[in-house]
Order: structure tokens, then C-alpha cells, then sequence
């Protein structure tokens, strides 16, 4: 009985001990080197990861952020070096789509479309930005390794003060600071990078870093940028932006009509872009006060640009939701959904019947090969080890939306600092954050007009992530070097 009595607590210890131990440090860093060729070019570089704290005003940290930072060797003038500081969105979304899949030095084990391959795994990207930029992935607060600290009384922070639009830019430009700082990179050129809900996030970041932390950036990149300013008004008359991502998923899923089908994707946007603006919506702004004559005809016009059919789109009152598309585009012909984030992918349903997809099956295929290579990659390759979950997703709601002012934002830094330019890159099968939605966007930052030729845009024939398709992943990152060169001062002065 004694002997039992004693093992007990010997095993009691032990899982005590465990579970003490599955705490991220609060700041901490791991070195390693490597190389990579990257356009016929050897590259030797350092890889730091680790955490770095977020401070209160009181100076206690009450969170830490994981990253991992790349930098070349042998670099003489690190003034002359860029930076691009990089975010993925969510909001709740680790920053490891773009990190193992875009512009680091490593891209995942998949095929030249992007779907998953066995043994899940890494691989050299021969594309990778680091070749003329150092780069630094930060992964927000419950992404990632990122976790928020108790105080000395066993208390978390309240949740607002990472959770929303404002707070979210607040707290990680302060973080940006402590960075730039500690790295010694307050001469480099700074480029700030964001996917998805990231947009929002870095246009709301240009306008804090320069106003809060003094820091002016080079360039803003706008990955499948999400504008929740044009989310969140919930007018039937912004669904017009849908329709020409209608149209090419359409057509990469061989749905329309022949007259568009047999006609290269390139030649028929530009068609129903100027249907959207010029006819879709302000056909949709006279709401049920159109006339019928004119209700058939655009919805008639609407099932040729879109592979619906009439039927349906007058159901809809040709208001017709993105969820509803996915669901009806095949119903009729395979019975499959497909994609949200990328409309090249197909699933199953129980049913074919229904308003929306049961499941999203761009990313479940995207989960099956980046969860294991991301664990694999920072344990095996970059030695950062630790029994806590590396969350692909986080707890970030409820997430406050209010008072979004990023466009505005954007537009008064880019007002006030000449240097600065913008990069929006979209995929044209991305029916989340639509390429003409981006699009919309970026017309909208200034209607004075007087900054539109310091913005790029740039589309490619892939979804959400477009660089998971090869053909783009060299396109796109050869953009980001093009944007890069161009938007560097190279001693020119900051002036009008």
C-alpha cells in the first residue's frame, strides 16, 4: 500500500510538471542558418524565432507575440536592406499561409496546383522575397505560439485590448516598434505585408506607425485584402462587386455559355466588371421600385455572366449571395460545391439541395498540408520547441469591428508621406475577398484621384492564396520585387 501510495504521487508530480511546463516564454529567441537558392542564386541566411513581449503602460508584459524573422548574410549596409513585416488575417489566423506557402525561404510539399501531397512536408521555394528583403512573420495574440499572460494574480488581460479592429492595430505597432528597434532597423526601407483580414489590419497600421510610433513605410501589400467597410454595410447594391468573380469561376469551372466560354478569361472580365458597375448596380440601388422589364433583362444578363440561371437569380431578386453561387453553380451539372476561398476546388454534400455548402473544401485541403509541415518545419528545422499548440486559428471573438477607419487611414498616410505606395495582389477565383471588391477598394481609399498612379494592382488566375498555384507563385513574388524596387527612394527626396 505504501509503495502504490508513493507511485501515485510520483505520477501526480510528473503530470503536474507537464503542464507547467506547456507556457510559451514570454521572450525568448532561437538562432539557426541556412541557405537557399533563390533564382539561380545561392542565399545564406539567419533564421531568429521566438517570442517578444507586449507591454501595458504600467510596463508589465501582458502578452507575447511568437515570430520567426529571416535575415541575409553578408549584407554590408543594412540601411539599405528592406524590411517587410508580414500578417495573415482571420481575424484569428496564424501568419503561416504566406510564411511557408509565399515569400520565405521554404513552400510546402504540394503539387503545382496547391493540393496536398504525401509525405506532408517543406521544400526550397527558388522564389522567395529574401533575395532582396529581409522578412519577419508576426503571429498576433492566440495565433500561433502567441499567448496572452497572466498578472501576478493569476488574471488574463481584458480581451478588448487585443480583440477589435483599433485595439488590434494599437497594440502591434507597439510591438512593430519594439522590433524595429531591437533588430537595429530604423534606417531600412519598411514594407508591410497583409492577407485576407491583414489588409485591414496593415492599412490601419500605416496610419498608427507614422502618427504613434513615427515610423514611415516605403509600401503597403494588400494580399485578397478584406474591407470590412464594405462588408459591414449589408447594402444589396455592393453585391454587384460578386458578379465578376462569378464570371471567372464560371468559367474555370466550365459553366457559361459558349459565346464567353470559348474566350480567354482576361477577355470577358473586363465585360462583366462594366455589366456590375455600370448596369448591376444601379439596377439593384432601385430595389423593389425597378421596373419588371428591366428586372428580367439584367437578370437574363446575370445568368450569362454567371452560369446561374435566370430562375434562380430572380428568386434572389438578383441580390444573389456568394454562399448561394457555391452551393447552385453545379447543382444541376456534377451535384458538387464549390470553393470559397478558391472556386477551382470541389466538394460533396449531403444534399444538393440547400441555400450554402455544408464545409469549405479549399481549406480543409489547405489544413491537410499545412498544419503538419508548419509543426515539422519550426520544431525540426528552426529547433523552436515546446508542448504548446501552434493554433492555425485562435480565440479572438467576439472581435470589434467598430469605428473602422482604416481606408481613411491609408489615404492620410499615403497624404502625408510621398514615399509610400500601395500593392493590391487578388486572386480572380477568390470568392471571399473578391478581386473586384479589391478592387472597389482601392477606388475608394481617395476620391480626390490625386494618389490613384501610387497604386498597382495585380490579378492572378488562382484563388484566396494565390501563390499555392506555381505559375503564381513565381508571378507573384516577382511583382513584390518589382514593387519593391520601385518604391524605394534611392535618394530622392520626400516631397510633393
Amino acid at each position: 500500500m505504501k509503495r502504490l501510495t508513493v507511485l501515485l504521487l510520483f505520477s501526480l508530480a510528473t503530470i503536474t510538471v507537464i503542464a507547467q511546463t506547456r507556457k510559451i516564454p514570454v521572450d525568448t529567441t532561437v538562432i539557426t542558418t541556412h541557405t537557399v537558392s533563390i533564382k539561380g542564386e545561392q542565399i545564406s541566411y539567419k533564421a531568429t524565432t521566438g517570442t517578444q513581449p507586449v507591454w501595458n503602460t504600467k510596463g508589465d508584459p501582458i502578452a507575447t507575440l511568437f515570430y520567426t524573422y529571416y535575415e541575409r548574410n553578408n549584407i554590408k549596409n543594412k540601411a539599405e536592406r528592406p524590411l517587410v513585416i508580414s500578417f495573415n488575417g482571420g481575424p484569428g489566423s496564424a501568419s503561416v499561409w504566406m510564411h511557408i506557402a509565399y515569400t520565405g525561404p521554404k513552400v510546402l510539399n504540394i503539387d503545382d496546383e496547391g493540393y496536398p501531397v504525401q509525405p506532408y512536408g517543406i521544400k526550397d521555394n527558388p522564389n522567395s522575397i529574401l533575395d532582396v528583403a529581409d522578412i519577419v512573420y508576426v503571429n498576433p495574440v492566440n495565433t500561433g505560439y502567441s499567448r496572452m499572460i497572466e498578472d501576478k494574480e493569476g488574471k488574463l488581460p481584458e480581451r478588448k485590448t487585443f480583440f477589435g479592429i483599433n485595439a488590434d492595430i494599437k497594440y502591434l505597432a507597439e510591438w512593430i516598434n519594439t522590433f524595429v528597434t531591437r533588430k537595429n532597423r530604423w534606417e531600412s526601407p519598411k514594407y508591410i505585408i497583409g492577407e485576407s483580414y491583414g489588409g485591414t489590419r496593415v492599412m490601419g497600421l500605416a496610419k498608427e506607425l507614422q502618427d504613434n510610433q513615427w515610423m514611415y513605410l516605403n509600401g503597403v501589400i494588400l494580399v485578397s485584402p478584406a474591407d470590412y467597410k464594405l462588408y459591414n454595410t449589408n447594402q444589396p447594391v455592393y453585391s454587384a462587386l460578386n458578379l465578376p468573380y462569378f464570371t471567372a469561376a464560371a468559367w474555370y469551372q466550365k459553366a457559361l455559355p459558349n459565346a464567353l466560354q470559348q474566350k480567354d478569361l482576361l477577355d470577358i472580365l473586363p465585360e462583366a466588371e462594366d455589366f456590375a458597375i455600370n448596369t448591376l448596380m444601379p439596377t439593384l440601388a432601385k430595389g423593389g421600385f425597378v421596373s419588371d422589364n428591366e428586372k428580367q433583362a439584367v437578370a437574363e444578363k446575370m445568368a450569362y455572366y454567371s452560369g446561374l440561371s435566370k430562375k434562380s437569380i430572380l428568386q434572389n431578386n438578383l441580390d444573389v449571395p456568394t454562399s448561394f453561387f457555391w452551393k447552385d453553380l453545379l447543382r444541376d451539372k456534377t451535384g458538387q460545391i464549390i470553393g470559397r476561398l478558391d472556386s477551382r476546388y470541389l466538394g460533396i454534400d449531403k444534399k444538393e439541395s440547400g441555400e450554402r455548402p455544408d464545409y469549405n473544401p479549399e481549406l480543409t485541403s489547405w489544413m491537410h498540408s499545412f498544419t503538419p509541415a508548419i509543426n515539422y518545419y519550426l520544431r525540426e528545422h528552426l529547433n523552436f520547441k515546446t508542448d504548446v499548440k501552434y493554433s492555425m486559428f485562435g480565440d479572438v471573438h467576439p472581435w470589434d469591428r467598430r469605428n473602422d477607419n482604416v481606408r481613411e487611414g491609408l489615404r492620410q498616410a499615403m497624404a502625408q508621406n510621398p514615399y509610400l505606395k500601395v500593392l493590391i495582389q487578388s486572386g480572380y477565383y477568390d470568392g471571399a475577398t473578391t478581386y473586384f471588391g479589391a478592387k472597389y477598394t482601392m477606388w475608394q481609399v481617395d476620391p480626390s484621384g490625386k494618389l490613384k498612379d501610387r497604386f498597382t494592382f495585380k490579378g492572378y488566375r488562382s484563388g484566396h492564396m494565390m501563390y499555392l498555384r506555381n505559375e503564381d507563385l513565381i508571378k507573384a513574388n516577382d511583382d513584390l520585387r518589382a514593387f519593391i524596387k520601385t518604391s524605394l527612394s534611392n535618394g530622392k527626396s520626400a516631397k510633393y
